[in-house]
């Protein structure tokens, strides 16, 4: 594909991407153009090249394991958060530490966190990253349902500063209460720290289904919701062996099997599992991205109701609002989708809620497939930055949107306005 096609408006392009191997980086190949799914022409929409120089290879013969998040620092540097419990017991001693800095260039800068510290407890199995106004570093995890090496579960979130020292723990091993619980998670999926009331919310999760706040000097308990303002309540027990009615939700969220999708009305009046992710907007809307039930509601910061969107919901996939970020301009107008089931990313209007979708999966490079989580910069400057998963082998892209707001449908900020994926098969 030529770097004409690629250039079609030339106010918006992805420039940096990278694939993430066992013991070495190596390239992929160039980006597909984008697709509108809305009536207007693809054109308007911003279009990407693919730069296979970054990162460059990690120091002391490192190799990690699957890369399930990655956020971005106020310095535009990157951080990637990787499991090294997912690599072959035979490698596992070259397994480079789980949290993973970059400068803004790509140039390893330094790694730390694991196991065996005492005074916290680290996730056995890593899930989420987030970097907050402050340059703290917060991180949950998700085992046993995702890969781990232990039965037990990450009912913690912890946070350091970016050197990582740690500062607070939310929760522990083993000990959530489910979803009435005020002083833990369970097996949370991602975080996100508003600057103007200093409270973390954080979608929780895995085991529990709803949106809880606390403070984010403290961990003191704020408040919680779940579905449409719902109280959360704890999921029903599963159906004993055998006795689950064909094409129910084997797999339900996680893009597998072909279960009965719900198509009208409001949908389920609980968040399904995993509740993953959640981003506060400059406008001081919360949007949560409902997995399973294939959508992303929108409420205020105290938990009242505003709308909803519903992404792909009819499938073919029974799993797709995976992750949400918004567009660095100030008004943020734009709301980028993670459709982990069908391995789209999408656009919305936040205004219109007009979805686009921006790139779809594909065994040639510059493509994602089940994509992940967001992460933003919130550095309000020119260059700022964004984080997109998706795992195709141990694939990890960077990409780089150099767009003008209004003069393309999707530009995001002025001038370089950067955009982090990686990822790696079977992060869950």
């Amino acid at each position: 594909m030529s770097k004409t096609q690629f250039r079609t408006r030339a106010s918006s392009r992805v420039v940096l991407a990278f694939s993430l191997a066992i013991g070495a980086w190596a390239g992929w190949a160039a980006m597909a153009p984008l697709v509108a799914q809305s009536g207007s022409t693809a054109t308007s929409m911003p279009v990407f090249e693919v730069d296979a120089a970054w990162p460059p290879k990690l120091p002391y013969n490192w190799i990690v394991g699957h890369v399930p998040s990655v956020a971005v620092d106020s310095h535009d540097h990157v951080f990637i958060l990787h499991r090294p419990n997912t690599i072959p017991p035979e490698d596992r001693a070259r397994a480079a530490p789980p949290v993973i800095e970059f400068d803004a260039n790509g140039k390893f800068v330094t790694a730390w966190g694991g196991p065996g510290i005492p005074g916290f407890d680290w996730p056995d199995s890593e899930h989420g990253i987030f970097i907050d106004y402050k340059d703290n570093v917060w991180i949950g995890g998700s085992a046993p349902i995702a890969p781990s090496l232990r039965n037990l579960n990450d009912d913690m979130l912890l946070k350091f500063d970016r050197q990582g020292k740690f500062l607070l723990q939310i929760g522990g091993r083993s000990v959530s209460g489910g979803n009435k619980d005020t002083k833990s998670v369970h097996q949370s999926a991602d975080v996100f720290v508003w600057a103007k009331t200093n409270e973390a919310f954080v979608a929780d999760g895995y085991g529990n289904r709803r949106v809880v706040v606390f403070d984010a000097d403290t961990g003191a308990f704020k408040r919680m919701w779940g579905a449409f303002g719902n109280a959360p309540i704890d999921p029903p027990p599963p159906p004993a062996r055998g006795t689950q009615p064909a094409g129910a939700a084997a797999g339900a969220g996680r893009g597998r099997g072909a279960p009965v999708l719900d198509t009208e009305g409001d949908g389920a009046p609980q968040f399904g599992s995993p509740v993953h992710s959640v981003k506060v907007s400059n406008d001081s809307l919360v949007y949560v991205a409902d997995r399973p039930n294939r959508r992303v509601q929108v409420f205020t910061p105290d938990g009242k109701y505003v709308t909803q969107v519903f992404v792909n919901r009819a499938g073919p996939s029974n799993g797709s609002a995976a992750g949400v970020a918004f567009s660095p301009d100030s008004a943020q107008r734009f709301l980028y989708v993670a459709d982990y089931g069908n391995s789209h990313v999408l656009s919305v209007r936040r205004a219109e809620r007009e979805t686009w979708r921006l790139s779809g999966s594909s065994p040639h490079g510059g493509r994602f497939q089940r994509e992940y989580l967001y992460g933003r910069s919130r550095a309000g400057r020119a260059r700022t930055a964004a984080a997109i998963q998706g795992h195709v082998g141990h694939d990890a892209a960077k990409r780089v949107d150099a767009g003008a707001v209004g003069r393309a449908a999707h530009a995001t900020v002025t001038f370089g306005a950067r955009i982090a994926a990686v990822g790696r098969r079977l992060a869950r």
